[in-house]
């Protein structure tokens, strides 16, 4: 493989790491290994630090295609726990506000969920990337300042209750949608249109394109992954 030249990577990016975080150690590991002081890189879509799943990074003359992959179909897996909410609609931050549960039952969720279906309108979390006046949300939200974020237009083309314990109520959700979705405010706008509240507890990215999670490398094989792909060039 010339990653110089440029390449497309599948990672498994690992819970807790920004995306900006493996893709620097990606390109500290494939710098170091082939004696470049910096290589060219980028990644498509980015993944909250608490996601799992598919991210797509690019080297050298491949970087050119990040934007066309970003408007390939994502298709994840969430869970969402009913009843409550957090500042960043995920367990980054503390429960803020509790609300009722007990009318919430599996038909309640089954007849709610297909609103979501299509083109729909949804404002992004406050504790996102999105820009204003060409400052990021979450660092505005970080320094104490209020955030105002427009609704935006997005494709939800699946959503499927998966599982939904009655005890925990806890559900988890297949989505199937198009760029610019964020699964942190859908589970915000789900738990509204239940008349409670939710947050994600756990959120993977199982396909972007045609590249799925199980054809993925996890970022602990990578040096050795990249090791095997460059040994001819040594």
């Amino acid at each position: 493989m010339d990653f110089i030249e440029g390449e497309i990577i599948c990672l498994n990016k690992p819970y807790g790491m920004s995306s900006f975080g493996a893709l620097a150690r990606a390109r500290t590991i494939l710098s170091r290994r082939l004696g470049v002081k910096r290589l060219k890189t980028g990644h498509a879509g980015t993944l909250d630090p608490l996601a799992t799943g598919v991210l797509i990074l690019c080297t050298g003359k491949k970087t050119k295609q990040i934007e066309t992959l970003q408007y390939h179909s994502k298709e994840y897996t969430a869970t969402l726990q009913l009843g409550a909410t957090t500042p960043s609609f995920d367990r980054e931050h503390t429960v803020d506000y509790t609300y009722p549960t007990a009318h919430i039952t599996r038909e309640l969720i089954l007849h709610t969920l297909p609103q979501f279906l299509g083109e729909i309108k949804q404002i992004p979390p406050e504790y996102s990337a999105c820009k204003i006046d060409g400052q990021r949300a979450y660092k505005l939200m970080r320094k104490g300042q209020s955030v105002e974020l427009k609704p935006k237009v997005l494709q939800i083309d699946e959503i499927e209750l998966t599982h939904f314990d009655p005890q925990t109520k806890q559900m988890s959700i297949r989505v199937v949608c198009g760029k610019g979705t964020y699964i942190r405010a859908l589970a915000r706008d789900i738990g509204q249109a239940l008349g409670s509240g939710a947050f994600l507890t756990a959120l993977c990215r199982t396909r972007l394109g045609n590249v799925r999670v199980e054809d993925c490398i996890e970022l602990d094989n990578f040096e050795q992954w990249v090791k095997e792909n460059t040994e001819a060039q040594q």
